[in-house]
């Protein structure tokens, strides 16, 4: 019995020396499209704070779809604001979802296909305080189906 409790002692404070060690600075948030169906007007929007103006950090755009989703790839458009400023500034993305031979990219379970993908790395932001990102499927199909989630993800590059 006390080798076991001095056992169990010795493996937590490895856990929690481990996990300290680890700390991931970053921002990952998905919002689930309603129904799974994109309408152009939804436009998930996602803010994140920035304290660390001196790091570079690495940006994904996330996606959730299923096996139904009828196309090879997918058109997004994001806005980003930064602190203090009032309009945001838009860029056009085309995220590849299938390989040449009709595989799905990303990882998969049953139907359900996630992929992350790179958007920016070595990426500074200049300002501290509240960034805001909008997304928005810029594809022809209103609404655009299969589509079960959308998301960010803003990490910094340990060095």
């Amino acid at each position: 019995m006390l080798f076991r409790l001095i056992y169990c002692t010795a493996l937590y404070f490895i856990f929690v020396s481990f996990s300290s060690c680890g700390k991931l600075d970053a921002y990952e948030n998905n919002i689930t499209i309603p129904q799974y169906k994109w309408t152009s007007s939804f436009e998930p929007e996602f803010n994140f704070e920035i304290t660390d103006t001196a790091s570079l950090y690495r940006s994904y755009l996330l996606l959730r779809h299923t096996h139904a989703y009828a196309y090879k790839n997918i058109w997004v458009e994001l806005y980003s604001r930064q602190p203090g400023d009032s309009t945001f500034q838009s860029a056009k993305f085309e995220l590849t979802l299938q390989k040449a031979d009709g595989q799905w990219l990303g990882s998969g379970f049953s139907d359900i296909w996630e992929i992350r993908y790179p958007l920016f790395s070595d990426l500074r932001f200049r300002k501290k305080g509240t960034y805001t990102l909008r997304m928005k499927q810029i594809m022809r199909d209103d609404p655009l189906e299969n589509i079960m989630s959308a998301g960010i993800r803003i990490e910094k590059i340990q060095r």
